[in-house]
């Protein structure tokens, strides 16, 4: 098939959908990338490059990927982020008919992560090119707006439902990443266009040796380290892992390592200072490549999240890359993370929000024995084989744009 996929995020930025795009060159489908410039989750662009003008280049030297600017998301704040969402959108039906003139594709797949405003230049570009529309729905809108604080005013919530059913309406084929998602997009949708589509991940692609500080070696390899991965923003539950932090300060042998960048870092690190937490380790942001090194010196793995329903329909990706690596997983939040966390029998879980329990369940791992917590890992990679895996995945991605093409 000739595939474009359109997404804001895209490599160097570390989003699956990087696997998914190599996975389909891979099998044999010509796939080309519109994308904007990198910039998440720090708000500033990468280096190499440059705030104004297009860009070519190809991603793993196989796949082309054309780059519109776009506003850098800044330091977060509404203003930045709605300026960030805006400019892609504007560049996008600026310039990406331009860029991709005289190129033929038979489908569309657009990879929706916050913002669903990005859906807007496919739409545009799915009429001139005659191809069929894929929105891969990532993210409830407006629902995730409102659980995060982003807007408030019950009058712009219901013009945002108003784009978003607009937005579903122009698709053929709508793949959510949870089957919670189903019913929430249901009611903007028509629900035939509605198929279950999980998020997954390359365990290969990843496996590539990346220099990780020493001392925070040292602090995985000497303790009982529980590693949470990813973003460290508003819907993490920060500061109940802070209080965790703060309950946990006298064990000797525990570590909370928080590995990532974001929004709240900062946040993170005052608190780190003013209560004195040598047990709360932030070693910064790693390229997707290390994490594989990470999460084997690591004891658990831990992913959480705020206590709003949006979030007990969403199963977090670093679930699956969790269940891949093959370590135990502690989970804190609610809904669809939870049951899969507990169906694969990979771990434990706790309410979101509430420390307490979530303690108990970090002492509760501490005190298993190694081969205890070894077939808990085991358990979740054979689950992440059956349910997840990529090459698997990517075979079924193409199937379901093939019979959206019929």
């Amino acid at each position: 098939m000739r595939i474009l996929v359109l997404s804001q995020y895209f490599w160097p930025e570390s989003f699956i959908i990087n696997d998914i795009v190599l996975t389909l060159h891979e099998q044999g489908h010509e796939v080309v990338v519109a994308t904007g410039k990198p910039n998440y989750p720090d708000g500033k662009l990468f280096e190499g490059y440059r705030l104004w003008g297009t860009q070519r280049e190809r991603y793993k030297s196989k796949v082309e990927v054309l780059r519109v600017p776009l506003w850098p998301r800044g330091e977060g704040g509404a203003r930045n982020l709605i300026f960030n969402y805006l400019s892609f959108v504007l560049s996008g039906l600026m310039f990406l008919p331009w860029m991709l003139r005289k190129r033929k594709f038979d489908a569309i797949l657009v990879f929706a992560p916050s913002p669903i405003t990005q859906a807007i230049p496919a739409i545009l570009l799915k009429w001139l090119k005659r191809a069929k529309l894929a929105l891969w729905v990532q993210d409830l809108w407006p629902e995730s707006l409102a659980a995060t604080g982003f807007i408030r005013n019950p009058r712009v919530l219901k013009a945002v439902g108003w784009m978003v059913k607009a937005i579903y309406r122009c698709c053929d084929l709508l793949l959510v990443q949870s089957r919670a998602f189903i019913e929430p997009v249901a009611r903007y949708a028509e629900r035939q266009k509605i198929h279950y589509y999980p998020n997954s991940m390359d365990v290969q692609s990843s496996r590539v040796e990346i220099d990780i500080p020493q001392d925070l070696i040292e602090t995985l390899d000497n303790h009982f380290c529980v590693t949470f991965a990813g973003n460290l923003g508003m819907a993490q539950a920060l500061e109940t892992l802070v209080q965790a932090a703060v309950h946990l300060r006298d064990d000797p042998h525990i570590r909370l390592v928080l590995v990532g960048s974001g929004s709240r870092l900062p946040w993170l690190q005052a608190q780190k200072q003013a209560r004195g937490l040598d047990n709360l380790i932030l070693p910064g942001r790693f390229p997707m490549e290390a994490m594989p090194s990470i999460f084997e010196r690591s004891s658990v793995l831990l992913v959480s999240l705020n206590a709003e329903p949006i979030f007990a329909q969403t199963i977090p990706s670093k679930i699956q890359a969790y269940l891949a690596a093959g370590r135990p997983v502690v989970a804190a939040l609610d809904g669809e993370g939870a049951r899969v966390v507990q169906e694969a029998k990979a771990g434990v879980a706790s309410p979101a929000g509430q420390v307490l329990p979530l303690i108990a369940n970090i002492r509760s791992m501490f005190a298993l024995s190694a081969e205890a917590r070894a077939a808990m890992g085991s358990s979740g990679r054979a689950y992440f084989a059956e349910h997840f895996e990529m090459q698997m995945q990517t075979r079924r991605l193409t199937e379901l744009l093939e019979q959206a093409c019929k």
